[in-house]
């Protein structure tokens, strides 16, 4: 189903972009991934290592509009076209509301929301033209209540929600699919944590958010998946 199609990935340096990345090579696709560092370079490597040949990295900012317009521009020059793009990108924080500075408030806005905009404004030309595609945004299951000292990152995340929900019926008479994947607590490197720590043995895996990205990306073309929503059983959280 996705074998040879062409996917943008973003946050692909490590964790659960990494494993996105490498769960839609194993797939068969062509890939873009994007990081905030060089890391980005050396998981391109690796991915090269495992025998996946069709791998483009960038070392971009999302929150940066020339930046997000480069990468989709020198995809389609690569490969000839976008089929899949996961807004994967993004940051978080836990601290009561008056310790949040202004700039950590814009910050995560910036790449949390704005990374998320700019990347999907940048590609929804070429799908349009195309009449195809599929955009799945790595949001949390936080877009749908609140937690406290959480203030910034789940506004953050309402945004996103509201925002792909808006995308998803501009575009559904060209036949893009918009959809989010909302995980509860994932072992991986979110908000300066180490991936692998004894105390997230029953939390979620990288490869459980990887692979719904791959149900997401791979549903049949009469089939829209709105939303996926994955929680670890052992956590604890209100139902809506």
């Amino acid at each position: 189903m996705l074998k040879d199609q062409v996917a943008i990935v973003t946050g692909a340096s490590r964790g659960i972009g990494r494993e996105i990345a490498v769960k839609l090579a194993e797939h068969g696709m062509k890939l873009t991934i994007i990081g905030s560092s060089s890391q980005v370079s050396e998981t391109a490597d690796e991915l090269k290592n495992m025998g996946y040949s069709n791998i483009l990295p960038f070392q971009a900012d999302v929150s940066k509009e020339e930046d997000m317009q480069e990468v989709i521009k020198k995809t389609i020059e690569t490969y000839g076209t976008v089929d899949v793009l996961v807004n994967n990108a993004g940051i978080g924080f836990f601290k009561l509301t008056e310790e949040v500075t202004v700039e950590e408030w814009k910050k995560i806005f910036e790449v949390n929301v704005q990374g998320v905009f700019l990347a999907t404004k940048a590609v929804l030309p070429h799908m349009k033209e195309r009449k195809s595609g599929t955009i799945i945004t790595i949001s949390s299951d936080v877009a749908r209540y609140t937690i406290p000292n959480g203030a910034a990152y789940t506004a953050t995340k309402y945004a996103v929600q509201g925002f792909s929900g808006s995308v998803a019926q501009e575009v559904r008479d060209y036949g893009i699919r918009v959809g989010t994947i909302n995980p509860g607590m994932v072992d991986t490197y979110f908000a300066e944590s180490t991936q692998g720590l004894a105390e997230k043995k029953g939390w979620l895996k990288v490869e459980d958010i990887a692979n719904a990205v791959v149900y997401m990306a791979s549903a049949p073309k009469h089939m829209l998946i709105d939303e996926i929503v994955l929680h670890p059983f052992v956590q604890q959280y209100p139902i809506a």
